[in-house]
């Protein structure tokens, strides 16, 4: 008679290798390390298409360094030597990239403007606030975008005491301390845009160190969607104001405004290609309640852009932002 095994009987189990779901998680986390260093250090390799995803990405890339610091966590936390070891690339990585803008700048020489970029928000409840926040900066020259009526006058009548120079055309206008002359119209006005759209001036101050070809700017605004980032538009004005800035005879020049990119992203190339960008401050700008990205930038040509800050909230959604220029 055939005996029937226990009901009652352990089913046999399959033995448990200690420290095998710690060492694969390990791996994992590895390997997520080395993706975010490739991503960082080769950042331009990443197509911008479909929906111009490379650009999207490159407007974030700073904040890889905030994902770098959660995979280190959770690295100490596993205690996977692995992990912490394929971290060092991406840590390397953004260290070489950024680093870089996290020291304070070198002290200023004499030969240098103090200024000032500000998108001051066609919707600014408070223009005479702002207004006063941007006289009392003390800064040379003073860059305003999105100037409207009735905003414009009290923009005029606050700055005149300290910059009795300026100069608006459409809605981007410039302040200075110094006197100016050769004001211009810069079109950078995209094809698919309507007649009347002005954003771009150009301007020469006669500063004590020299002529100085000043550019201010407020290239289109992008969009991101289910379908990417909507940049066309942007990315065509930046590629004029390119040319116009390449084809200056004056030197050094000074570029002011709301570029709506900041200098990693790849639609703003023709600009970023030719002159000096700021050495040091990250200086985030907009949105102001939760500053994500500097979108407000001071670059030069001839000249280097020192250390770039953000100033106080004003009315507008954006963050001023100042900069010492050293001229050569």
């Amino acid at each position: 008679m055939v005996e029937r095994a226990d009901s009652g009987a352990v089913a046999a189990e399959t033995p448990v290798v200690p420290g095998v779901g710690k060492r694969r998680r390990g791996w994992v986390l590895a390997g997520v390390a080395v993706v975010l260093g490739g991503v960082l250090g080769f950042h331009r390799l990443v197509p911008n298409w479909p929906g111009r995803m490379g650009s999207l990405m490159e407007s974030f890339l700073p904040w890889g360094g905030a994902l770098v610091v959660v995979l280190l966590v959770v690295a100490l936390v596993r205690r996977s030597a692995v992990a912490l070891v394929a971290l060092l690339l991406p840590v390397g990585v953004w260290v070489d990239t950024f680093g870089g803008l996290l020291l304070p700048g070198e002290e200023g020489g004499g030969r240098e403007l103090v200024v000032v970029q500000h998108n001051v928000s066609d919707e600014n409840r408070d223009p005479a606030g702002t207004a006063r926040a941007l006289a009392d900066s003390g800064a040379d020259l003073v860059a305003l975008e999105e100037l409207v009526d009735p905003q414009l006058a009290v923009y005029e009548k606050a700055l005149a005491a300290d910059h009795p120079h300026h100069v608006v055309r459409g809605t981007v206008g410039l302040w200075s301390k110094h006197p100016l002359s050769g004001e211009q119209v810069v079109d950078i006005k995209p094809r698919s845009i309507e007649v009347g759209w002005s954003r771009g001036l150009r301007a020469v101050v006669r500063s004590p160190y020299g002529d100085v070809a000043a550019y201010v700017a407020h290239l289109p605004s992008v969009r991101v969607g289910v379908g990417g980032l909507a940049s066309q538009r942007r990315d065509e004005s930046a590629a004029l104001l390119g040319r116009a800035i390449a084809g200056e005879s004056v030197e050094p020049v000074i570029l002011l405004g709301d570029l709506n990119g900041v200098v990693e992203d790849r639609g703003l190339r023709p600009l970023t290609s030719q002159p000096a960008l700021a050495e040091s401050g990250f200086a985030f700008s907009f949105p102001a309640a939760f500053p994500m990205a500097r979108i407000d930038q001071v670059m030069a040509r001839s000249a280097t852009v020192g250390h770039i800050r953000t100033l106080p909230a004003t009315g507008s959604d954006h963050l001023p932002v100042v900069a010492r220029v050293t001229l050569e």
